[in-house]
């Protein structure tokens, strides 16, 4: 990384911004550039607006101190904060792997509560649901701590109602170590998540394996069959898609059109029962 690809990102952010969200009033019939000046920012952060222009043309180094201080007066979301870091040379204050489920995940579920869905952590850790996902009733409970994982279920736990190609299981495992390789790069410090990954390494020769030398990612994206109680299975495409802001993920699953399994998902979908969305909290889900 480069001074360069800082001042680059400080500056997409800047001219992102809301004025009135970062606490900028707006004068009555007053001309403004897109986002934030260069001053304003400088003020909001407590700093001058030449040094702000010296970092965003890649002229000085900023501090850590510095780094905190732009992404305050920004309001940057926490993967935008963790990418300043990462491009200033630094780790997080904290470290940790953010997991609180923000708004936009929080609508994208609620807009998409007739399709099975999750939302995932940085780490693979499940924080919500739809209701159609928990309706293909896979998800059986293992008592361990890391049960609701998903990267851990997939190489430690596997379940006994989802199948999937040879071809499918691969590109599903690439995806999943290589997720969780970004995760220890981006949040070093962050002792549950070197746990995790230190538990699979040792009860799965494959996630060792991959972790010692990965795999490349072509497609985000994995098909897989799920064998319900009623003995009808389904088979779905899961599309890993990134939720910006929040360092989260969400799993779509959807049926070829046309298909007997868009139907029998139609199916599942409308016997589906409770919440349209369930939080990750294991009394709710049983």
């Amino acid at each position: 990384m480069t001074g360069r690809d800082f001042g680059a990102a400080v500056r997409r952010l800047r001219e992102a911004a809301d004025p009135v969200a970062a606490g900028v009033p707006l004068g009555v019939g007053s001309r403004r550039v897109r986002g934030l000046r260069r001053e304003e920012l400088g003020e909001l952060a407590g700093m001058s607006a030449d040094y702000v222009r010296r970092l965003e043309q890649g002229r000085s180094h900023p501090s850590a101190a510095v780094v905190d201080a732009l992404a305050r007066a920004l309001r940057a979301g926490r993967a935008d904060y963790e990418r300043l870091c990462a491009l200033a040379g630094y780790a997080a204050v904290d470290g940790r792997v953010p997991s609180t489920l923000g708004p936009g995940a929080t609508r994208l579920l609620e807009r998409f509560s007739d399709t099975p869905m999750f939302v995932a952590d940085a780490a693979m850790n499940l924080l919500a649901v739809t209701g159609p996902f928990l309706a293909l009733d896979h998800w059986e409970r293992t008592g361990d701590r890391w049960e609701w994982n998903i990267a851990w279920r997939q190489f430690c736990a596997p379940f006994a109602t989802f199948q999937q190609s040879a071809a499918d299981a691969t590109d599903h495992e690439a995806i999943l170590a290589a997720r969780l390789k970004d995760a220890t790069l981006r949040y070093p410090t962050d002792p549950a998540l070197a746990t995790l990954v230190d538990d699979i390494r040792s009860r799965s020769r494959l996630f060792d394996g991959l972790w010692r030398e990965p795999r490349p990612v072509a497609a985000y994206e994995s098909a897989a069959t799920f064998l319900r109680s009623d003995g009808e299975p389904v088979t779905l495409v899961g599309n890993l898609l990134a939720i910006p802001g929040d360092d989260l993920a969400a799993l779509v699953l959807t049926a070829a059109p046309g298909s007997r399994d868009e139907v029998r998902l139609a199916e599942v979908v409308a016997a589906a029962g409770g919440p349209a969305v369930v939080r990750m909290d294991p009394p709710q889900l049983g």
